[in-house]
């Protein structure tokens, strides 16, 4: 199956961006459009992709779970050689939720520039005493993790316990659940959550020797 993407941002970019969806939502949610356009008016190309389970519930309307890691890691191992990236630029992978943690477990082995978490898993909902973050400890790709202060996937008192890579950077995102929306008490919006992040995610990768 060949990887489609929907492209945002200029074409003449020297960064691109593969952008994974989370579990249950699709390339085209209201998330991933509005972040992959944030990051598009930094300058970036932003590829936006489903793995196969999302295409097929699209294709059917049946909805299904994801597939074990193993066939998510291949799944985005194939999107990269899909994408076909100039050589010379720069491949920066993402992921939202699910889709950044499959990121994460491939990202020394592709090789590439950068890796984007927004709202990692850290561990089930409700379970925080079965972390997801082995793989984290050794982590050798530069890394930026946007989370919300009130994610349920991972407090900051249960992220400062974690033994993480120092390849991996924090941006946390002031009051935001796992998609970033913030209480309306806070009087901040989840737009300027998105906008705040692709702000950090851009300083981030503009910091990055090379």
């Amino acid at each position: 199956m060949t990887t489609r993407f929907i492209w945002t941002g200029p074409h003449d970019a020297k960064t691109a961006i593969l952008f994974a969806h989370g579990a249950g939502t699709p390339m085209d949610s209201p998330f991933m459009a509005d972040m992959a356009e944030k990051l598009g008016n930094k300058g970036y190309r932003v590829g936006r992709f489903e793995f196969p389970y999302m295409v097929k519930r699209r294709d059917d309307g049946k909805k299904r779970p994801p597939d074990r890691a193993p066939a998510l890691m291949d799944a985005f191992q194939t999107a990269i050689a899909d994408a076909n990236i100039t050589p010379g630029n720069k491949l920066v992978i993402a992921g939202k939720s699910m889709g950044g943690r499959i990121a994460s477990m491939i990202a020394d082995t592709a090789g590439v520039h950068a890796l984007l978490c927004l709202g990692y898993p850290f561990h089930p909902t409700g379970k925080p005493d079965k972390p997801r973050t082995d793989h984290l400890k050794t982590l050798t790709t530069p890394s930026l993790i946007c989370h919300g202060t009130r994610d349920p996937f991972g407090s900051p008192d249960e992220i400062a316990g974690y033994d993480l890579s120092p390849a991996i950077r924090l941006h946390w995102v002031a009051d935001g659940n796992h998609d970033f929306t913030p209480r309306k008490a806070s009087g901040r919006t989840q737009d300027q959550n998105l906008d705040e992040c692709a702000a950090a995610i851009d300083h981030f990768l503009q910091s990055l020797p090379g």
